[in-house]
């Protein structure tokens, strides 16, 4: 549990920050401001500080979690060691579609920006919000780029990152600033997202945090826990890379969203707010707009740049989520082999390529695919602050490189923010997704009966509360506010209020159903001999 001599330890803290960093600012910070602000006008800034507040407390649980357990795909194992193998099952499940997923859409996202170029080919690569056939050509090619940078070395793959990440940094900066001093209309921030008054919908935000891109821009926070079996000093740099890469997005992302506010037209307010906006490349249509060529350019480049740092980084981790998930006992052997030489579990990437273009093939746009992306990941949040917690009373012995002051308080809100966002996703997307929760449970099934039902009794009543909560969140959203796509059987207002009370009332019973389990049992009597 402490790590895997066959995964090498070659990743220094910068590196760490600057890989969560390149998962976050990605694709999102392209097409984000634009989307946020179509769902909830000048509320869109607001979104994004809410959802950087909300994220920072789960990472916060994770980071503690992550420290503790320095292993590849470590975010796909916690909730094996506090509940069970099915919770584990579930959790790495629901990590795995979130993030396994991005890999195409930072592709699309790059070819989406391509499609404003002004040439008859490029136009025709996206169509009626759609990638054409030579589109999602092209962005297949894209992703054996990324596939190909993480085939041979995590070596390698950390110092491309790094190098990408740098750019990452200074292109959104120059485009925010650039915009700001060419053209800020402050009249903007006073106009709704249907136009009119009324600029903050309060409902609006927060659907525009589950579901806009902001909570999927975020989700880059993983990537230093799950490289953290590759991390030096992992106590140390698991913490700095994940609560380092939130913060400067963050910022990054704030100005961004400021800047896009201000820098469209008021003419184009008028007719119909900002929900009529329609681009298919932003911030290089609004660049171009203001005759700001150089710029223009620039972001037509970045576009490559950008999601293709992300897309390595997720090529990256989610090799070793497979990993780590053929080390729960839940998939073939075969995909937890890692390569001798280079160190790097190359049946799990062959894995996740087949998959990448799956996703590729269903969704060919980017805000259809982000928003499938966003509610996955909702759900894979959900039990690391309940993990974190429990292993707290079963595994006092294990070692802490981080012990989190407050982590009560912190695991509390960070379950209940989840559950929020989860509701927030609006029905029926909320139901449809956790469905595809539930579809791989055949797969767990199996290897559970391969291996004579072993343990099935507690792992099974380890996740009674992951079980109920899962169909329960989903009927809260169906009877919901109509501002949330429900029936309106629960007004608005109140439904926060209820949604909030049924998730303490969960988490406190997911703190009960936890054990201690042999895993830990093991790892905690391994440390003390």
């Amino acid at each position: 549990m402490t790590g895997d001599p066959a995964i090498r330890r070659e990743v220094g803290a910068l590196a760490l920050m600057f890989t969560g960093l390149g998962s976050i600012i990605g694709s999102g910070w392209l097409f984000g401001a634009w989307r946020a602000a179509q769902l909830a006008g000048p509320g869109a800034v607001w979104a994004w500080v809410i959802g950087a507040a909300i994220v920072l407390a789960i990472a916060l649980t994770y980071a503690e979690l992550g420290a503790m357990f320095p292993e590849s795909g470590g975010m796909v194992r916690y909730g094996h060691y506090s509940h069970g193998s099915l919770v584990g099952f579930i959790a790495a499940w629901a990590n795995w579609i979130a993030i396994v997923s991005v890999i195409p859409v930072e592709a699309e996202a790059s070819v989406q920006y391509m499609s404003s170029w002004p040439w008859a080919w490029a136009q025709a690569l996206y169509q009626d919000h759609s990638l054409t056939p030579p589109g999602l050509a092209i962005a297949a090619a894209l992703v054996i780029v990324y596939f190909l940078l993480n085939f041979w070395s995590v070596k390698l793959f950390a110092r491309a990152n790094s190098a990408i990440t740098l750019v990452k940094l200074i292109v959104p900066a120059a485009t925010a600033l650039a915009l700001m001093a060419t053209a800020f209309h402050p009249e903007n921030f006073h106009v709704g997202a249907h136009g009119g008054g009324h600029a903050i919908n309060f409902s609006a935000v927060l659907t525009a945090v589950a579901i806009s891109g902001i909570v999927f821009s975020y989700n880059g926070f993983q990537s230093p826990v799950n490289l953290a079996g590759e991390a030096r000093h992992p106590g140390r740099s698991v913490p700095f890379g994940m609560l380092g890469s939130i913060f400067l997005a963050t910022v990054v992302y704030l100005l961004l969203q400021c800047a896009f506010l201000g820098a469209v037209e008021p003419q184009a307010l008028a007719r119909g707010g900002w929900a009529a906006l329609e681009y298919s490349s932003p911030f290089a249509q609004l660049a171009l707009a203001l005759n700001l060529n150089w710029l223009a350019l620039l972001l037509y480049g970045d576009a490559f740049l950008s999601p293709s740092g992300t897309g390595i980084t997720y090529t990256a981790t989610t090799a070793r989520m497979i990993y780590a998930m053929e080390k729960n006992g839940s998939l073939p052997e075969v995909l937890g082999r890692v390569h001798p030489r280079f160190g790097v579990p190359r049946p799990a990437m062959w894995l996740n390529l087949a998959v990448s273009y799956l996703f590729m093939f269903f969704f060919r746009g980017w805000a259809a695919l982000a928003e499938v992306i966003s509610v996955a990941t909702i759900i894979s949040y959900l039990t690391g602050p309940v993990s974190a917690m429990v292993l707290r009373r079963t595994a006092p012995g294990l070692q802490r490189p981080l012990r989190l002051p407050a982590l009560a308080l912190f695991a509390l809100l960070a379950f209940v923010f989840s559950t929020e966002l989860l509701y927030w996703a609006r029905w029926p997307r909320t139901g449809e997704i956790i469905l595809l929760m539930l579809v791989a449970l055949p797969v767990y099934f199996y290897y559970q009966r391969r291996g004579g039902w072993r343990g099935f009794r507690d792992a099974l009543a380890g996740a009674a509360w992951l079980i109920a909560y899962l169909p329960a969140i989903a009927a809260l959203s169906y009877c919901g506010s109509a501002r949330f796509g429900g029936r309106d059987w629960i007004p608005f207002g109140w439904d926060l209020a209820v949604v909030a009370a049924v998730a303490l009332a969960f988490y406190f019973w997911g703190l009960k159903c936890g054990f201690r389990t042999p895993e830990v049992a093991a790892a905690e009597t391994a440390a003390n001999a």
